[in-house]
C-alpha cells in the first residue's frame, strides 16, 4: 500500500529547505575574495574611525601577572607576543600575518599610508607577579587603576597588560567580555582573565562546550593548557582593540547591550576559519602529534589558534585558512 508523509511535516520539511538554502546564500555572499575568506557584515555595520589618536610605533608592554599564573600558561603568552613581529623564515600562515591585518588599520587614520603601512612592534617591557592577590579576588573596574599603577611602574607611555589566575572573578568576563581594555588617565590598558574555573562557556570557546545555541566541535588547545590558549585568545582581542583604539575614540563600532565598543576582533566573535557558522569554528588544523587546534605558526614552533580579525579594506572577517 502507498504511503504519504503528513501534510504539517510536508510543510515543515519544506521551510527547513528553504531556511538552508538562504542560509548558504547568505555565507556565500559573505565569502572574501582569494585567501582569507571570510564572514561578511552588513554595510552599515562596520568599524568606523572617530579621529582619535592609535598606537603606532613601538608598543612597550608593561605586564603584571596577578595571582598564581601558572609557568605554561605565561609561556605561550610570551610565545604568542613575540611571534607577532617574527614572521619571517617560519612556517605560514603566521602569527605575524594576523599582526598585519591589525597593523593595516593605520590607514583608516591616515589615508597616505595606504599602500605603505609601517610596522608595529610589540615588546615586554616590564613583567611582574602579584602572588598576594594585593586588590582582592573580585576584580571591579574600581580596583583596575591600582594594578594598572602596579603593572607601569611609573613609566609613562607603555601599554599595561594585566592577567589574572583562575581564582580571580573578573567583573563582566562571565557576559562575553573575555578581554576588556580602556583608559586611567591617559594610560591605556587590557585586562585579561583566566575563565577556566568561572565561566568558560563564555571565554573558552571552542576548548569547551558552549552554554547555549550550537555545540559543534569542541577543540583540544593549541599548547595542551585551556586557560593558556583561552588566555591568548582574549589577548588578541584586547591588543587589536588597544592599537585601534586606546583613549575611547579610535576605530570601533557600537555594539548590542552590554559589549560596549567593539573592536577589529571582537566584530569577527567566534570565527576563525573560511565558513565559519554558529557553533562551527570554521577550517582549522589539528596536530597530529598533540591534537590540538591551530590557525597560525609561532616561534620556535609554537602553534595558536587565533581569532579572525575584520578587514578594514574588503569589510569582512579576515582568516589565514
Amino acid at each position: 500500500m502507498a504511503s504519504s508523509l503528513p501534510k504539517r511535516l510536508v510543510i515543515l520539511v519544506a521551510i527547513t529547505l528553504l531556511l538552508l538554502l538562504s542560509s548558504e546564500m547568505a555565507m556565500a555572499k559573505g565569502k572574501g575574495k582569494g585567501k582569507g575568506k571570510g564572514k561578511g557584515k552588513n554595510s552599515n555595520d562596520v568599524l568606523t574611525y572617530h579621529g582619535g589618536p592609535l598606537l603606532t610605533g613601538t608598543i612597550n608592554l608593561s605586564v603584571l601577572y596577578y595571582g598564581q599564573v601558572g609557568h605554561v600558561q605565561k609561556k605561550q603568552i610570551r610565545a604568542f607576543i613575540k611571534s607577532l613581529n617574527s614572521d619571517k623564515g617560519g612556517q605560514q600562515p603566521s602569527v605575524g600575518s594576523w599582526w598585519r591585518m591589525v597593523e593595516s588599520y593605520q590607514s583608516m587614520a591616515n589615508k597616505g599610508l595606504k599602500n605603505n603601512i609601517p610596522r608595529i612592534t610589540v615588546r615586554v617591557a616590564r613583567a611582574i607577579t602579584d602572588t598576594s592577590y594585593s586588590a582582592g579576588k573580585i576584580m571591579t573596574m574600581d580596583f583596575v587603576k591600582l594594578l594598572v599603577d602596579k603593572a607601569t611602574g611609573g613609566k609613562p607611555n607603555t601599554l599595561a597588560v594585566i592577567f589574572t589566575d583562575r581564582q580571580v572573578t573578573v567583573q563582566d568576563m562571565c557576559t562575553g567580555r573575555c578581554a576588556q581594555h580602556g583608559v586611567v588617565g591617559n594610560q591605556p590598558f587590557v585586562l585579561v582573565g583566566n575563565p577556566e574555573t568561572e565561566c568558560p562557556d563564555a571565554c573558552a570557546w571552542p576548548f569547551v562546550k558552549a552554554s547555549s545555541g550550537p555545540t559543534g566541535v569542541i577543540l583540544q588547545p593549541p599548547s595542551g593548557n585551556l586557560g593558556a590558549d583561552a588566555m591568548v585568545l582574549s589577548l588578541a582581542a584586547g591588543l587589536a582593540d588597544a592599537v585601534t583604539n586606546p583613549l575611547g575614540d579610535g576605530i570601533y563600532m557600537m555594539g548590542a547591550r552590554h559589549e560596549g565598543q567593539v573592536g577589529p576582533v571582537t566584530a569577527c566573535r567566534d570565527i576563525f576559519g573560511s565558513g565559519a557558522f554558529p557553533g562551527y569554528t570554521g577550517k582549522v588544523r589539528v596536530d597530529p602529534k598533540t591534537g590540538g587546534a591551530f590557525n597560525f605558526h609561532g616561534v620556535k614552533g609554537n602553534k595558536f589558534l587565533l581569532p579572525a580579525v575584520w578587514n578594514p579594506a574588503t569589510r569582512q572577517c579576515w582568516t589565514p585558512l
